[in-house]
């Protein structure tokens, strides 16, 4: 699916497609395979998910090369690489090819001796030669689901905190009082961003700024700007009971490409509202102005070239409706 960025139409693949690129390819992939071996990090997913399809035994690059595969089938049952005639090194995706040369380096200077098939998910357009199989071409620029939190976009981006870098608080949390300041000095992150935020904007109360940034510092989360809610207390919010507006006003003001929020309804509305795309975290989805969840999940099977007219189609109509809401063409 293509997301629109200012006028850069950005490729996005989903946890889901990945999955289902993988099941569909499973047999081209590993037509004579004795094992998988996934490319640390995110080739360690893709050939994970390869391995359950196939119940072919599963190791990582590192791990093979010494002469260990991880266990397939029955359990308890184990594999030695010595054993394997021909294997399968997958990565997710190859754009230069800078990992795949690697791993064909460290497989050439170990002393595991079988036929090696390189293998990726997603390939650049013109890429295709640097491997044996691939499941898609996909162009760049591009986003995975997978490593959104570790992808340059984090630094043209808006951010929600609550349910995006760490769990909402729960009711029993939410008091307002000790329980939630404990929340917020205490609460797990749910990941550490690798690339610096443009904006993080959340409905916490400014009130709460010095222990939410503190929280910030020490789980290592950068970013340039935060936005907090300038309201008294959790009362005069719930009567407010504008959170996905508020999120896309401030939105709609900055200079971001995307936004990133956990619920769905909200993302909707900021979509909807700033005109400009949002990642809904709970449904793995990218929520476009004017469309529906079901309307993006079904045009993954529309031609690639036909769903970029289309996206760019309704960018130009966007562009004439609201001509303010977006900057003049870099």
């Amino acid at each position: 699916m293509f997301a629109v960025f200012g006028l850069v139409a950005m490729q996005y693949r989903s946890l889901d497609d990945l999955n289902q690129v993988l099941r569909e390819r499973a047999l081209d992939f590993c037509q004579g395979v004795d094992a998988i071996v996934g490319i640390p990090r995110s080739g360690l997913l893709a050939a994970s998910i390869l391995a359950l399809h196939t119940n072919l035994p599963l190791a990582d690059l590192n791990g093979f090369c010494e002469g260990r595969l991880l266990s397939a089938g029955r359990r308890g049952k184990q594999f030695h690489a010595n054993a394997v005639h021909r294997v399968l090194v997958l990565d997710d995706s190859l754009y230069a090819g800078y990992e795949m040369e690697r791993a064909r380096r460290i497989i050439a200077a170990s002393r595991v001796k079988c036929e090696v098939v390189f293998g990726v998910v997603y390939c650049a357009p013109g890429k295709e030669s640097l491997v044996d199989k691939f499941g898609e071409v996909c162009d760049v620029p591009r986003i995975f689901e997978w490593n959104l939190m570790h992808h340059p976009v984090l630094a043209e981006a808006c951010v929600d905190i609550d349910g995006v870098l760490c769990r909402d608080p729960f009711n029993t949390e939410n008091d307002d009082g000790p329980r939630y300041r404990e929340f917020l000095r205490t609460v797990d992150p749910r990941c550490r961003p690798s690339v610096k935020i443009n904006t993080l904007v959340t409905c916490r109360l400014e009130k709460y700024r010095d222990l939410t940034e503190n929280w910030l510092c020490l789980a290592g989360i950068e970013y340039d700007r935060l936005v907090m809610l300038d309201l008294p207390d959790l009362h005069a919010r719930r009567r407010w009971s504008r959170h996905g507006e508020y999120k896309a006003e401030v939105f709609a003001a900055s200079s971001a490409k995307l936004f990133i929020e956990s619920d769905y309804s909200q993302a909707k509305i900021i979509a909807d509202s700033s005109l400009k795309p949002v990642f809904c975290v709970d449904t793995g989805a990218i929520v476009y102005p004017g469309i529906t969840e079901v309307c993006v999940a079904s045009a993954y099977r529309v031609p690639v070239a036909l769903k970029k007219r289309l996206l760019m189609l309704r960018l130009w109509l966007l562009m004439r409706l609201h001509p303010n809401s977006f900057g003049s063409p870099r």
